[in-house]
Parts: C-alpha cells; sequence; structure tokens
C-alpha cells in the first residue's frame, strides 16, 4: 500500500491512497482525514485503506484522479516525535578519521541517536530556504520507518512488528554550525532545520523480498545537480536495523503512533558507490588530499534522492529539492 499527502485541508493535509505506479490517487477521508490520523487507529484504518489501495490498482475505485507530485505535501506534513540514528558505521568511522579520532567500541553495541525536528516536514518538492550558504548547506540521503505505539521497553522482536511504513527523506544539516553546537555539550538545534520526506510512504510488504531483518536492500540513489552523487546499498554496513533502532528509542519511553525514525545517512564500506552527503565526500577528501575540495550546497544547487525496485520502477517518488536565498 502506498500513501500520500495533499496540500490542502489545513496544517496535516489531506489523505490519499497512490497506486503503485505513483500515477493515479484517491483521496481517502472517508477512512481517514490525515495520515497521522490514520496511525493512530492503524488496527481499524489499515484493512480499509488496503482495500481502497487494492480498488484503485484495479480501477475500479470511486473518484480516481491523476496525481500532480508537485500537489503533495509531505506524507506526515509534521509528526509527534521524529529521531534520527546514524546506523552506518562506515560514514561515522570516515567522519571521525578526518579529525583524527577513532571509532569508540560502545559505537558498535549501543546506536547514535538524536531528537530530530518533528513540527514540520518539507514536501518532496519544496525548496530548501536558507539564509546563508556560509552555514553549509548539506543534504543527507536516508531512510525512514513510521510506526504505530510502541510501549516503553519493547524489545527489537517486538519493535519490528510495529514497523508500519517506509519512506526516504533528506535530512538536512547546516555543517559549519554543527561545530559549535556541539562543543556546548548539548546536542543539535539550530544546525539541524528542517527535513523533507519523499512523496509517498509504503507498507513494508510493498517492498518484497528488498524488505528483509528489518533493513531495505535496495541502492539510495542521490544526485547533485543533475549528476550522480552516489548510490550506496541500504542494506550493507547497517549496524542496526530498523527494529533495534527502535528498541533504542523505547528504552525509556513509549513511541507514539506517528513516530519516524531516520536510519541516519547511508553509507558503504565500498566508496565506489559514491556518498549519501556532501560531508562525507569531503572527508575522504581530506583523508586523501589533506583538505576538502567540494563544496557545501550553494543557492541554485539542487539535489535529487530517490529509490527503485529492482524492475527500475520509483517506490516512494523522488525528492528533488533546489536551495534558495531564505526570505521572511
Amino acid at each position: 500500500m502506498k500513501l500520500g499527502t495533499l496540500k490542502q485541508g489545513g496544517r496535516d493535509g489531506t489523505l490519499i491512497v497512490v497506486s503503485r505506479d505513483l500515477s493515479r490517487a484517491v483521496v481517502a477521508s472517508g477512512i481517514a482525514p490525515t495520515l497521522q490520523a490514520a496511525l493512530d487507529d492503524w488496527e481499524q484504518t489499515a484493512p480499509r485503506l488496503n482495500t481502497l489501495y487494492d480498488e484503485l490498482n484495479a480501477g475500479t475505485a470511486e473518484d480516481i484522479f491523476d496525481l500532480d507530485l508537485g500537489k503533495l505535501a509531505a506524507p506526515l506534513p509534521r509528526c509527534y516525535q521524529f529521531v534520527d540514528g546514524s546506523a552506518y558505521l562506515p560514514h561515522v568511522e570516515r567522519v571521525r578519521k578526518a579529525r583524527g579520532a577513532e571509532v569508540p567500541e560502545s559505537f558498535f553495541t549501543d546506536p547514535l541517536m538524536y531528537q530530530a525536528v518533528s513540527d514540520g516536514f518539507l514536501g518532496p518538492l519544496d525548496d530548501i530556504a536558507m539564509a546563508s550558504t556560509e552555514w553549509g548547506i548539506d543534504f543527507e540521503s536516508e531512510i525512514g520507518v513510521i510506526c504505530d505505539d510502541i510501549p516503553m521497553g519493547a524489545s527489537a522482536e517486538e519493535c519490528a512488528g510495529h514497523i508500519q511504513l517506509v519512506t526516504i527523506l533528506n535530512d538536512v544539516s547546516l555543517r559549519n554550525l554543527i561545530p559549535g553546537e556541539l562543543a556546548k555539550g548539548f546536542g543539535f538545534l539550530q544546525s539541524k532545520p528542517r527535513s523533507a520526506l519523499a512523496p509517498v510512504v509504503v507498507t513494508p510488504d510493498e517492498l518484497g523480498d528488498a524488505w528483509v531483518d528489518n533493513k531495505l536492500h535496495l541502492p539510495l540513489i542521490t544526485h547533485l545537480n543533475g549528476e550522480l552523487f552516489g548510490k550506496p546499498e541500504a542494506g550493507e554496513d547497517m549496524q542496526f536495523s530498523f527494529a533495534e533502532l527502535l528498541a533504542h528509542a523505547a528504552k525509556s519511553r513509549p513511541l507514539a503512533a506517528g513516530t519516524l525514525l531516520g536510519s541516519g545517512t547511508i553509507a558503504n564500506q565500498d566508496t565506489s558507490l559514491g556518498a549519501s552527503c556532501l560531508a562525507e565526500k569531503r572527508m575522504l577528501e581530506i583523508i586523501a588530499n589533506g583538505k576538502p575540495e567540494t563544496p557545501f550546497m550553494q543557492f541554485g544547487d539542487t539535489v535529487r534522492i530517490e529509490m527503485k525496485a529492482k524492475d527500475g520502477e520509483p517506490i516512494f517518488g523522488a525528492i528533488e529539492q533546489r536551495v534558495v536565498q531564505y526570505q521572511r
């Protein structure tokens, strides 16, 4: 099943069911007005939404319309909680190596995770508006999962059954603001603005044999200014599965329905597959040449992030964003 949200009907938009090929859709407000409302009562709404999805793909649903991706908000325009991990240790290793630091042994058993911005997400085609390029504007190509209610202390095995939706995201980072914030010892704030989500979210069964052991085994493809930047395999070198990451987040608190959890920047030991953020490419340049050569994003730059099925068809639709000067 594939779901999206139209930019209409208030801050949380209008829930739609989207066809498998992303060409058509039907409003699902008769089942739930928004995706958050559907997740709040997922046991009841999911079967009805899935029936509507089957009817849509068969062409028998009422009021089917052609889908214009430009009219879509983020599937979850805002959510109660967004936590972002760093499950790909090759990315962590390179960032630390560039500054002469080793990866602590605890990183192999205890996930890195932080509380991210959840009060609003950019739509898949929305601009990245920033006041200054001096902030070091970067993209981070990631996978995200959305859960229903998870009780505090749930095990990874339990959490696996609560992964209801999967998507991709661009976790925008302001790299030149990060060092000063981390030096305070109190985490990210100004250096982590709003992220963008793909046009649609999908249920894990939609991914077929690419969804194994609570990991998504397909390349995540990123283009920068129309040129291939990276296509690392998302199922490779992922130290912690999404179920393990959710269990980590739920250790001392329940997770509310609609919680979004990000994987962190996709990265492989095989550097020939490219990178999923500018910071990593710059780190590889520092390791090789002693200094970075690739600049961070400038006004007018574009990034495109997408994932395709083994038959080449798009799964989530593409995130495609342009960096622009912020105007209040």
